[in-house]
């Protein structure tokens, strides 16, 4: 029963930003580690960044950081990705998925639960 809706994802021009959000159901989400994701297109899956249960402790991938900024509403069981100065190397299919336990961690083999994903585009 575990659900994971990604939204948010679109064309965005380089040095653009977008905000992804991921609606989280059907497990109590603030016991959680969650994930983001994503799969360029021809490459394998790449983990982008985590953050542990209670929103402390996050981690990014170097391609990403000082960019992208993961957070987290416990209130609302929703998942963000803030992504600002993109480039078209960002554009990949993202995914919301969930962790195995409370601490995050940086691969995306600690997950078991993923998300449909939404396509982001960077282009101009």
């Amino acid at each position: 029963q575990v659900q994971l809706v990604e939204s948010g994802g679109g064309l965005a021009q380089p040095g653009g930003s977008l905000r992804l959000s991921c609606a989280a159901s059907g497990f109590t989400f603030n016991n959680y580690a969650m994930s983001w994701a994503r799969q360029a297109p021809g490459k394998g899956l790449e983990w982008v960044s985590g953050i542990h249960s209670d929103g402390s402790g996050t981690f990014v991938a170097d391609s990403v950081k000082g960019r992208f900024t993961i957070s987290r509403s416990n209130a609302k069981n929703t998942l963000y990705l803030q992504m600002n100065s993109l480039k078209p190397e960002d554009t990949a299919l993202y995914y919301c998925a969930k962790g195995k336990a409370a601490i995050a961690k940086a691969t995306v083999d600690d997950v078991d639960y993923w998300g449909q994903g939404t396509q982001v585009t960077v282009s101009s």
